[in-house]
């Protein structure tokens, strides 16, 4: 077999591949008899079928298998002697043959990873947080937990912010009903923006029993196109309005987190010890991300495209799931490739730049950084030991955890060539309150 590989551009590359004919046709003449021997057709005793026979109906395929496994063979012995690094799936192409020619001859092009230089860190400034946790933070943290586990009881008043309120409602165009436009018994807690601003308005300020008809505007980009942009005519009545009644916080709140005695200085120090590692956790993934930009700046790579369509479909698909979880149905609907072409030059960028310098400063996941990341992780949960055990029972979820020990690897290399300062900031600003 002959091969020789020309350069078309900076990846990309085309090996010429020629395949001896007469080794083809052997090859699948032996194939033919011996699927004469096996194959069964109407007419034909087993092991009977004419060669002709057998031949006429099944020749085209069985020479596509050939030449498939011929080519697949050719393409890689070529790149194991060229030490070619291919980024994506080769695409095969044949040569129109000759009269009378001795060899099939292909085209097989593709991409070549590129040679990644990983830029200096040396004059990068990164900026740490630094937060203390303080007993206000566990304050705050208790009013959110106690809004979590509220309680509603009926009120003899009129609807006001933060209530549950029961109502009815039919809403019209010109006099027609439109989809989404009528409902019973629907709750709702005002303020929760459930419904459109302008609904909730007509809501406060009434009281079981009390109905109304009142018009509405629908915004221009609302999301229901049918009725963006129109006037609707509503029917409202209230069945129910329900006050808000938060829990005290004692002893059976405590024993509701978890707290088993139902000590009150226990609850908080759990609570401020699950607040300082998240902290922790929010200040490492600062961090990285202005690292991770930093080697995108200083680094220059050209992304093979075969990468960055493969990254751009499991980007397209993971939107489609989310979405789809969510309620949203995309009936024979495609996303648009362009919205994810960015995301998915700087993921492709990035895993380039990581992959080299994991294999160039000895930067993998060492088996005790896996054990102490999972036990890490398993300190947030009720009972971490069967986290722990959970993690190693199997090897593809420990596969998860050696990648972000690997990006912590790389993270701690940077930081220690560039300079890092610290920054004081707010709890409420770290966690995106402010």
């Amino acid at each position: 077999m002959q091969m020789n590989v020309e350069n078309l551009g900076q990846l990309e590359r085309r090996l010429n591949l020629a395949l001896p004919a007469q080794q083809i046709e052997s090859e699948v003449e032996n194939r033919l008899k011996h699927l004469a021997r096996t194959v069964k057709m109407d007419g034909f005793r087993p092991g009977k079928v004419p060669l002709k026979v057998v031949a006429r109906q099944y020749g085209m395929r069985v020479r596509d298998e050939v030449l498939g496994e011929a080519l697949n063979q050719g393409f890689t012995q070529a790149v194991r002697e060229q030490n070619l690094k291919i980024a994506g799936d080769p695409r095969f192409d044949s040569k129109q043959p000759l009269a009378g020619a001795q060899q099939f001859e292909f085209t097989a092009t593709f991409e070549v990873y590129p040679e990644v230089a990983v830029g200096d860190m040396a004059g990068k400034t990164f900026e740490r947080p630094v937060i203390q946790v303080g007993n206000g933070d566990v304050d705050k943290t208790l009013e959110i937990l106690r809004k979590q586990r509220v309680q509603y009881e009926t009120a003899s008043r009129k609807a006001k912010k933060g209530d549950r309120v029961t109502i009815d409602y039919r809403g019209t165009i010109d006099g027609q009903p439109f989809q989404g436009g009528e409902a019973q018994g629907y709750s709702l807690v005002l303020g929760e923006s459930t419904l459109l601003k302008d609904f909730e308005k007509q809501i406060t300020g009434m009281s079981a029993g009390e109905g109304k008809t009142f018009e509405l505007s629908f915004p221009a980009d609302y999301h229901g196109k049918e009725v963006a942009g129109k006037n609707a005519t509503f029917e409202l009545k209230v069945g129910e309005v329900a006050k808000p009644v938060l829990p005290e916080i004692d002893a059976e709140f405590a024993k509701s987190l978890g707290i088993q005695d139902g000590d009150l200085e226990k609850m908080r120090d759990e609570i401020k010890a699950n607040l300082e590692r998240e902290v922790a956790r929010r200040v490492k993934a600062k961090l990285k991300d202005q690292v991770m930009q930093s080697f995108i700046d200083v680094t220059q790579i050209e992304v093979p495209k075969a990468l960055m369509a493969m990254e751009v479909e499991k980007l397209m698909q993971q939107a489609g799931q989310e979405m789809a979880s969510n309620g949203v149905k995309l009936q024979n609907v495609q996303l648009p490739a362009d919205m994810f072409q960015d995301q998915a030059k700087r993921r492709v960028t990035l895993g380039l730049i990581l992959a080299e310098l994991i294999r160039t400063q000895s930067l993998a996941a060492k088996p005790d950084q896996v054990r102490a990341a999972v036990e890490e992780f398993a300190q947030s949960y009720e009972h971490p030991a069967e986290v722990v055990k959970w993690y190693y029972e199997r090897a593809e979820r420990l596969r998860e955890v050696e990648a972000l020990v690997m990006e912590d690897n790389v993270v701690a290399w940077a930081l220690e060539r560039g300079k890092v300062e610290d920054k004081p900031t707010g709890f409420d600003e770290l966690m995106g309150n402010a």
